[in-house]
């Protein structure tokens, strides 16, 4: 088994980059962890996206 982590500013940067991968390299997907996070800097919110898909 293998694991690969992505990790975007916006949720359809994380969704381009997983199908990419996912067409690309064609694994045989076993799980999909999803996360998303906000924090402040300033007046600013900065947000991440992010996935880890265990794949052979």
């Amino acid at each position: 088994m293998k694991v690969k982590v992505f990790d975007e500013s916006h949720e359809k940067d994380l969704e381009e980059a997983i199908n990419k991968f996912i067409s690309e390299e064609e694994p045989e997907i076993m799980d999909i962890k999803f996360s998303t996070a906000v924090a402040m800097f300033s007046e600013e919110q900065i947000f991440c996206f992010s996935a880890l898909i265990v794949y052979r």
